[in-house]
């Protein structure tokens, strides 16, 4: 249990250098704290546990907000592209 009465919880690469175990609880906190309505924000490297648990992922390069978008509409690749500042296809596709 998190012992915070906070309405917004950041983790920043929470799971890095843990153990399953520990990963897994990392997980279920953060899981509960967004059963009780609270906003998480999870800030991760790992691409592939971005789009295991959040609804939406934000990509930032170059210390801006570059894309947003749900995380059923990401690709790993996608991912990867928007962190190095290559342009979103789908920006492109719908604003050009």
């Amino acid at each position: 249990m998190l012992h915070q009465d906070a309405a917004c919880l950041l983790f920043d690469e929470p799971t890095r250098g843990v153990d399953v175990g520990t990963k897994a609880e990392i997980y279920r906190l953060m899981g509960q704290a967004a059963a009780e309505r609270r906003a998480v924000l999870f800030v991760s490297s790992y691409f592939r546990e971005l789009l295991e648990l959040c609804d939406t992922i934000a990509v930032m390069a170059r210390g801006k907000i570059v894309a947003v978008r749900p995380a059923a509409e990401w690709t790993e690749h996608e991912l990867l592209l928007a962190a190095m500042g290559t342009p979103d296809p789908q920006l492109a596709t719908t604003s050009g």
